[in-house]
């Protein structure tokens, strides 16, 4: 199986966000990244769907050479090489949405999108993935492509025999707050030994976090991970360790997928994008699997952006590439392609994102997943949530794999966290 996005998303990015774009100088004119009729645009294998490339490349070629170019490696780190040394910069650029908070404040690196016109699109996207593209003093500097709202993956049968609900409707109601959620598992361990709601405690405590509307730094740059969203975050992880729901399985290894083959992880709580990683990581699963509710209400897990830097010769031709791009049937074409679950709420009634998927039993999951992009909250990202979330996750994690105890694991991620805000220059 290929390494997920949430794996990607958890692998190693917590140094490069510390620092936000410390290398980048500010107030300097960058050099042109094209030449003459070319328009370079850089994204990640992933990050958009090769068929509306192909077209955007066919579409506009009569008046600029457009060049997407797919980046390997470590994009975030390669992007802020190649703007720091000002030579071969791209003039369209994709911005990881776990990275733009470290973007923004460096906001004059790109070009502000609302002096080519982007406020007459805003009520086309959805107001919180527009609004995570956007600098405290209001510049705009990316365009919204993708999201990732979190749903209830659960396995129809293995529900069925528990006599749980397993009509996604019922589940959707039945287990639509946590201690529902969390008796939902106990009653499926006691039903069928050796079977288990969750892989890990990490599954409740990062989605707890993201189903509010404040995370680990606010917009004054005081550290809050120690107030109450986060505690309750905190205790509902260890809650669900206590009620013995999850399990002691690391994610993404050859025994988590083998469980879940076999029927003894029938459930996770994971993001629009899991469903490819369903369909290759466990495809012997087609048929099995069936979308509902999260509980209480549905959070966020990725989702990217694209910019205009200020290498760009032509930021208006640019920008008018983007906006088709990222429309609403372009959008939806991605997600055909590449999963890229849209932003852009018209999609979620055209007909190709209203096919039946036989992997979920010809459930239709737009059914799910568009109304729970449309209600998830508003917070504010810091640049150095990142960095001060980390901890948490850490220990959090030490608790429910290796039963370290919580008042401990507690202690140990605040103290790390204040070492960190220390030397980041955050007070706490």
């Amino acid at each position: 199986m290929r390494l997920s996005r949430r794996g990607l998303l958890r692998a190693g990015l917590a140094p490069a966000a510390a620092t936000a774009l410390g290398g980048l100088a500010s107030g300097c004119a960058v050099p042109t990244g094209s030449t003459g009729r070319n328009m370079v645009l850089w994204y990640w294998d992933g990050g958009l769907g090769d068929t509306v490339l192909k077209r955007a490349e066919a579409r506009y070629g009569g008046s600029v050479d457009l060049r997407p170019i797919k980046i390997g490696g470590y994009y975030r780190s390669k992007l802020i090489t190649t703007m720091t040394g000002r030579a071969h910069v791209p003039d369209i650029a994709g911005l990881k949405g776990e990275d733009m908070a470290s973007y923004l404040p460096n906001a004059d690196q790109f070009v502000d999108l609302r002096t080519l016109g982007a406020e007459k699109y805003r009520a086309q996207y959805l107001s919180w993935k527009w609004d995570q593209g956007t600098a405290d003093d209001g510049t705009m500097i990316g365009f919204p492509i993708d999201c990732g709202p979190v749903a209830h993956y659960y396995q129809y049968g293995v529900f069925q025999k528990a006599e749980l609900p397993h009509e996604p409707d019922d589940v959707s109601r039945e287990l639509n707050t946590w201690d529902r959620f969390f008796a939902a598992g106990e009653q499926l361990r006691k039903r069928i030994p050796g079977t288990y709601l969750l892989t890990d405690v990490n599954a409740v405590f990062e989605n707890v976090v993201q189903q509010g509307s404040r995370r680990y730094v606010d917009k004054d740059r005081h550290f809050i991970g120690d107030q109450d969203h986060v505690r309750q975050a905190w205790a509902l992880a260890v809650e669900a360790k206590r009620r013995k729901i999850v399990s002691d399985l690391v994610t993404g290894t050859p025994d988590q997928l083998s469980a879940i083959q076999d029927g003894k992880l029938p459930s996770q709580l994971n993001a629009s994008w899991a469903t490819n990683d369903l369909k290759s990581g466990v495809p012997k699963t087609k048929g099995r699997w069936r979308v509902a509710q999260m509980p209480v209400r549905p959070s966020n897990s990725g989702g990217s952006f694209l910019s205009v830097t200020k290498a760009c010769r032509e930021p208006e031709q640019a920008f008018q590439i983007i906006t088709w791009i990222l429309n609403a049937a372009n959008q939806a074409q991605g997600f055909v392609d590449a999963g890229l679950f849209p932003s852009t709420p018209a999609s979620y009634g055209l007909g190709q994102l209203r096919e039946p998927d036989p992997f979920f039993g010809g459930q239709v999951t737009m059914d799910v997943f568009g109304p729970a992009a449309q209600r998830i909250a508003v917070a504010y990202n810091s640049p150095y949530d990142i960095a001060l979330g980390q901890p948490l996750k850490d220990e959090i994690k030490n608790v429910g794999v290796l039963g370290k105890d919580p008042k401990k694991a507690w202690s140990d991620a605040m103290s790390k966290c204040r070492r960190i805000a220390q030397h980041l220059g955050v007070s706490h």
